[in-house]
């Protein structure tokens, strides 16, 4: 069977530092037509399921854990029977949403995780989080950056528990390594590709932020 890529676009907010926003988020969904990962859980856990049909929900991997990317992860999963993954050094931010229900399981840089006949890479990109991941799929010719690489630059980082030079270097090293036409699923909004954001990185630095 073909592995492919399902998605779709759940909306609430998202709260830290004492405010809050409306926020539209993106759902990615790895998998065949028996089993799937599903990447992050933000708002609606019905629109999730839809995406998922019947298939075996193997994974909740959890890119990050501000509330807007896991506000119904421990529903899905409780539903699913599927573990949520997260990296454990966002797990300060998880307790925030969850305070007494934690991740399944802890996810670490270079895991790998197997699911339709596809290989999902981890790779550690703090910066937006302490614990932020990314999944690179090189079969597939994409990544999954959540909130850490967007259409015209880095993720958001003038928050508690981020920082702009962590998210540049992050950038740089792990993911301007991947080759240029990789398209890049981010966590809200469009996708684009590493080769056209890779040439504006200087310009992110310099305006540093």
């Amino acid at each position: 069977m073909t592995t492919r890529i399902d998605h779709t676009v759940t909306s609430g907010t998202f709260s830290l530092d004492g405010q809050t926003f409306d926020v539209d988020n993106n759902v990615w969904v790895v998998g065949d037509d028996t089993e799937c990962v599903v990447i992050d859980a933000p708002h609606d856990v019905e629109a999730i399921r839809a995406v998922v049909g019947a298939r075996t929900v193997r994974a909740i991997v959890a890119t990050h854990a501000h509330d807007d990317h896991v506000r119904v992860a421990a529903r899905l999963a409780d539903e699913t029977g599927a573990p949520v993954l997260l990296h454990p050094a966002d797990r300060v931010l998880w307790d925030q949403v969850h305070p007494h229900r934690p991740p399944d399981a802890a996810l670490a840089d270079e895991q790998q995780l197997t699911v339709g006949g596809t290989t999902l890479r981890v790779l550690h990109t703090p910066g937006h989080s302490p614990g932020a991941c990314c999944l690179s799929a090189p079969e597939l010719g994409v990544v999954f950056t959540g909130d850490t690489l967007f259409a015209g630059g880095p993720g958001a980082t003038g928050r508690s528990y981020s920082d702009f030079g962590t998210i540049v270097a992050s950038i740089r090293d792990r993911l301007f390594t991947l080759p240029d036409d990789t398209i890049v699923h981010t966590g809200h909004g469009d996708s684009t590709t590493i080769g056209t954001e890779r040439p504006h990185l200087d310009e992110w630095i310099a305006r540093g932020h």
